[in-house]
């Protein structure tokens, strides 16, 4: 088992994804047999040996005759889905090119069958797109990846020149991108560190975002961007390695209050609320107070950090004038995350592991929802079959 983790500090573009992907072991014609299988002009890799500020990395360049081709989001998606390529190569190529479509349909308000692609539909970032995702299908494949996380992704800022003349930086489609995906991103730099394309491919494959996890490494691939500036090594670092497990004990913090006043129907919202300030877990209890009231015992779980805007949650979104707080310890199985395609739609899944084997696996209960919204089918239906798939590829 083999994670992943994206560091994006000096942001991320297409072409410093294919050198990282080459400078961790993927072969070039691996990355070039996907885009050979495109109904396209000719495009060819070529991979050359750089330096970013002393630090040794891959430059992939793509060549290509000029191309103005201004392709609409859905016969990019036919392209794709045309070729001989396989399916989760496809999915996750969709995929990044939908999460692009819909982010240039909010910024220009038409709708998403209506978008042209530009600069993100010219022939070298539809290479880009699905070069990239072959390559991580290879590592699939043959390192037995399962997760990619990324860090926080630098962005930068500026001003840059665009299909409809000056635009700000960074690009409307990369921020939309991002925060469609809830990325953390910081501007940091006074250029577009992070393309469009850069972005949809993060979006498209990071599970998670955060400090690199506990691992045992293995490679780091260094991808070179065609910038050098001044103020980083502009890479773009893939770090592979084996997930370090542990069942140590960790801390946390229970808050707890007592409440008989509060509107029963507002509890679905107050839950929302609180997770969505940072708790990781809250939940209710049905109690008998004094005099024979009924009331609720509101129970939120959060780590330190998120304490004061957990706190201040619960004052705001309740009717409590007091919150109780205690110190917990927590025992946690070590899991990890993947996914299963349900007939084209993607459902998250998480896997638990007790004493080396598998002890649990759970899917997104939303993204179960979403897939059988789409394939017109009960949501039971839908959760045994995303079920059974899940533990078919990950118990074992």
């Amino acid at each position: 088992m083999t994670i992943g983790w994206l560091d994006c500090a000096a942001g991320a573009s297409g072409d410093m994804f294919l050198g990282a992907l080459v400078d961790s072991g993927v072969p070039l014609p691996v990355l070039q047999s996907a885009i050979d299988a495109l109904d396209v002009e000719p495009v060819e890799l070529r991979a050359e040996p750089v330096t970013r500020h002393g630090l040794a990395a891959v430059r992939v360049h793509v060549d290509h005759p000029e191309s103005h081709v201004d392709r609409r989001y859905t016969a990019i998606r036919d392209l794709i889905e045309t070729a001989e390529l396989p399916t989760p190569v496809k999915e996750h190529a969709v995929d990044a090119f939908t999460r692009l479509g819909h982010a240039e349909a909010a910024a220009h308000r038409v709708p998403l069958d209506r978008v042209h692609f530009h600069e993100v539909g010219a022939l070298d970032s539809l290479a880009d797109v699905v070069a990239a995702c072959a390559g991580l299908h290879w590592l699939t494949e043959h390192r037995g990846l399962t997760t990619v996380t990324a860090s926080t992704v630098t962005v930068g800022g500026g001003v840059t020149r665009g299909a409809h003349g000056g635009i700000p930086l960074p690009a409307p489609a990369t921020l939309a991108v991002l925060s469609a995906a809830r990325a953390p991103v910081t501007g940091d730099v006074p250029y577009e560190a992070c393309t469009p394309t850069g972005a949809a491919l993060v979006a498209a494959h990071a599970h998670g975002y955060g400090p690199m996890p506990p691992m045992v490494v293995d490679t780091v691939g260094c991808g070179a961007g065609g910038r050098d500036p001044a103020e980083r090594a502009n890479l773009l670092r893939l770090v592979l390695g084996q997930p370090v497990e542990t069942t140590a004990p960790a801390e946390a913090v229970l808050l707890a209050a007592n409440v008989d006043d509060l509107d029963p129907r507002l509890w679905p919202d107050v839950l929302a609320a609180l997770l969505a300030a940072g708790a990781s877990d809250a939940w209710l209890t049905p109690v008998l107070m004094k005099k024979g009231r009924p009331a609720h015992t509101l129970q939120v779980l959060c780590a330190d950090p998120a304490v004061p805007a957990v706190t201040a949650a619960v004052f705001r979104h309740t009717t409590t004038i007091g919150l109780r707080s205690s110190r917990v310890g927590k025992h946690t199985l070590p899991r990890r995350f993947g996914e299963v395609s349900l007939d084209g739609h993607t459902v998250a899944v998480k896997i638990a592991e007790h004493d080396g084997t598998v002890g649990n696996i759970s899917v997104e209960h939303r993204d179960v929802a979403a897939a059988a919204e789409a394939l017109d089918l009960p949501v039971k239906h839908a959760l045994a079959r995303a079920t059974a798939l899940a533990w078919d590829r990950y118990g074992r």
